[in-house]
């Protein structure tokens, strides 16, 4: 038994005999406090004055009542002795009596040792549900992490991540770290305190955590951020110090916080004074991550999506001082990221991965495995042998624009406008230089409020967006809108999403990019969520006048309306296409490519 086990099981007879102890003393005080201990020579003078009013005669004891008035009826006991006219001064004073024997030995003793047994049995009770039964009121101080280690999670392996390959270059310094410390300590090196991963949701911080402690070999603590904090004041701080100290009985070892930003939120001012329990745990975590040495082989790993809202002082050097960023993965990363998630899915022929990787710009990890899942469930439904090209594509639509909704009745006015719309967007992506090339236009509703879509598909991963692109990016939003306008002289909601999305990029051209000749080369607004460095808190307040608030407004109506002039010119010169695209596609509800590029081709013979 170790010492937790012994100390655990001394508190509990402590409190076991405590508890008999108060139980007998009630008992004693209660019997003691109703009874009254009378004289027999007593007795008897209260038996000639017919003031007892019934007895119950032992082999030792006289008990019964004594009648001093109506109100006052008192119990009385009196030792037994040798009187062998009491029964009948008994039956001459009219007092009703009965006998009693004198209980066994075994009788007694059961009665006694009886309430012992239910007592230390429900306090068993009690101590199983407050202690190993779960989260209860003697472990709430301990910390809730998961020790993974000789598990399937623990045999995770950096072959199992791709497309993350700069970050795992970052990690490697780890592994070899924990594999071989003394090589570094010899050159008087030591290893980061804390290393936190940084990246959008679904790009693998997780699994890359996990791969970094398979390669070692050693014990993975994982725990979530948001695990610490209870109603309870302290409970937060006990669990942060009991993490610690299981990692240095484990060393070497990593410790892996997840979602560190709902423990390391930025510490500002408590209008109801004093430090939240929140603010108490970040404390005990700054001292702890201070305190111990790296040299016994504990890492700490964080990972957050919104480091800009992280307190400084856990990003200084010695505490998380290397942050890693885990980007979104490229064209090559997504075709890897998907070789890793086909391996036990059966594969068609015509399956690409290359061209779903280039399919899915933007994705990340998370996003892929769903299009490799979705495509897997798509054929096991149509009770296909394998999975399609086909499969693949309409998962990837299902996950960009929401689950097909074929019964869902729509009216010919409306289905008109929207079969018109799409082919706006359409012909006015094609027709400019500096725009994603059309794969697929459609007409079924998907998701809550798609009534069509108009897909397109960028020829290369892109990082930067010049202003040309912009512009004619704008124009493409609105076509939908403009083509309303010409072909109906009116318009409808459908546009809601494109003025919005458009709303957004020419503000941002003005405010952030600076690409209006009126406004200048002078940013007037900072981006929302600084990566990584810069100023990790900022405030929400305008930082010019209301005169430039005013310009900056006219300078996104004038941009707006030259995109919408130039889609206007480019729809009334290819009305007749629009035409011929709207009843295609009111007929066949999707045009693909090929088809599409026949109506562009039959427009300029």
């Amino acid at each position: 038994m170790d010492d937790k086990q012994h100390k655990k099981t001394q508190f509990a007879l402590g409190y076991i005999a405590l508890g008999l102890l108060v139980i007998f003393g009630v008992q004693y005080l209660m019997l003691r406090a109703s009874t009254n201990q009378i004289p027999y020579s007593e007795f008897k003078q209260y038996l000639t004055r017919g003031m007892i009013q019934e007895v119950v005669v032992s082999e030792t004891n006289i008990s019964g009542t004594i009648e001093f008035s109506e109100r006052d009826v008192q119990a009385f006991t009196t030792t037994r002795i040798d009187d062998p006219g009491l029964v009948e001064e008994l039956e001459n004073a009219g007092v009703r009596y009965s006998g009693k024997q004198s209980s066994s030995f075994l009788g007694s003793l059961f009665s006694l040792v009886l309430p012992i047994i239910i007592m230390i049995a429900v306090w068993n009770f009690m101590m199983h549900r407050m202690g190993a039964g779960g989260p209860g009121i003697l472990k709430i101080g301990q910390s809730k992490a998961k020790l993974v280690a000789d598990t399937d999670a623990s045999k995770i392996k950096f072959k199992d991540v791709a497309g993350i390959d700069e970050a795992k270059e970052e990690l490697m310094e780890v592994v070899e770290f924990l594999k071989t410390p003394g090589r570094f300590e010899e050159l008087g090196g030591r290893m980061p305190k804390g290393i936190l991963l940084l990246g959008a949701p679904g790009t693998g911080k997780t699994l890359l955590a996990k791969a970094v402690a398979g390669e070692a070999g050693v014990p993975f603590f994982n725990i979530s951020g948001s695990e610490f904090v209870e109603m309870f004041v302290g409970v937060g701080a006990a669990r942060v110090r009991d993490l610690f100290a299981q990692a240095s009985g484990k060393a070497p070892c990593i410790i892996f916080i997840d979602e560190l930003d709902a423990l390391g939120k930025a510490r500002g001012f408590n209008i109801t004074g004093g430090h939240d329990e929140r603010e108490q745990t970040l404390n005990q975590l700054l001292v702890e991550m201070d305190g111990f040495d790296t040299r016994k082989g504990v890492i700490i790993m964080g990972a957050t999506n919104r480091p800009e809202i992280l307190d400084p002082a856990l990003l200084r050097p010695g505490r998380f001082d290397r942050q890693v960023i885990v980007d979104k993965p490229d064209r090559e990363g997504r075709e890897a990221i998907l070789k890793i998630h086909t391996v036990d899915v059966k594969l068609a022929g015509d399956v690409n991965l290359n061209t779903i990787a280039a399919r899915t710009p933007g994705f990340v990890g998370a996003d892929l495995a769903n299009i490799v899942n979705e495509a897997a469930l798509l054929a096991a439904r149509r009770r296909k042998k394998n999975v399609t090209m086909e499969e693949f594509e309409e998962a990837i639509e299902r996950v960009v624009a929401g689950l097909e909704k074929k019964k869902r009745l729509i009216s010919p006015k409306e289905k008109k406008i929207v079969a018109y719309h799409e082919s706006g967007h359409s012909v006015v992506a094609e027709s400019l230089p500096n725009t994603d090339v059309v794969h697929k236009i459609s007409i079924v509703p998907r998701g809550i409020a798609a009534l069509g879509y108009t897909i397109q598909l960028p020829t290369e991963d892109r990082y930067l967006m010049t202003q040309s692109e912009l512009e004619d990016r704008l124009a493409v939003l609105l076509g939908g809108r403009v083509t309303e306008e010409i072909v109906f002289s009116d318009v409808s909601t459908g546009a809601q999403n494109d003025l919005m999305r458009a709303t957004d990029i020419a503000r941002a051209m003005v405010k952030e990019y600076g690409m209006s000749g009126k406004m200048g080369l002078m940013a007037y607004e900072r981006p929302r969520n600084p990566f990584l460095k810069g100023d990790h808190w900022q405030s929400m307040e305008k930082e010019y006048s209301d005169k430039i608030a005013s310009e900056i407004d006219e300078e996104v109506k004038r941009i707006l309306d030259e995109a919408h002039d130039r889609s206007y010119r480019i729809i009334q010169e290819n009305r007749d296409v629009i035409d011929r695209l709207a009843n295609l596609l009111l007929e066949k509800e999707v045009v693909d490519r090929e088809e599409f590029k026949s109506l562009i081709k039959i427009k300029s013979q």
